[in-house]
């Protein structure tokens, strides 16, 4: 599958660990809650993956890059939030917010990577700017567009973070 010795496997490594641990932490959002153990597994692998994605060899910026740097802007806030700020506030909304953005950008990027390595998804969509992979992409922002809408309200409603 993916070689976790070199730094793409590394990388795609990081990136589904960080997707996996992504949606118990939104389900537990969505049920106004916290989940201690998934959200240090998500957002240290979620911040992983974006940091390793600079080390990659480039001539120039790239959509990978502007993906990382938004990532990591909403990453280390919402990490802040968590962990120094106790999610007290605003903080909580904010942080429900900003993980599930950052969780949408995760997955976005695995569609993009499942259209371009899949031969089936390559088929469909082969420069990527065909119908399905469209189509594919704006029914992912439709739904984590409802998801973090849910997430933030309800998540906002739920209790406080304890000791």
């Amino acid at each position: 599958m993916f070689d976790p010795t070199t730094l793409v496997g590394f990388h795609t490594w990081l990136s589904l660990i960080a997707i996996a641990a992504g949606f118990p932490v939104a389900a537990a959002m969505l049920d106004g809650r916290i989940s201690p153990r998934w959200n240090g597994i998500y957002l240290s692998t979620a911040i992983a993956t974006s940091a390793t994605g600079f080390a990659f060899p480039f001539t120039g910026v790239l959509p990978s890059h502007i993906f990382g740097v938004i990532s990591l802007a909403l990453l280390l806030p919402a990490g802040y939030g968590l962990y120094v700020k106790r999610l007290e506030g605003s903080w909580r909304r904010s942080y429900a917010i900003a993980t599930m953005i950052a969780l949408y950008l995760l997955v976005f990027v695995a569609v993009v990577q499942a259209f371009l390595k899949a031969p089936a998804l390559q088929a469909l969509a082969p420069t990527q700017t065909e119908p399905p992979f469209a189509i594919a992409q704006a029914v992912l922002l439709a739904i984590f567009a409802v998801l973090t809408w849910l997430a933030q309200r309800r998540f906002a409603a739920g209790r406080s973070m304890t000791a």
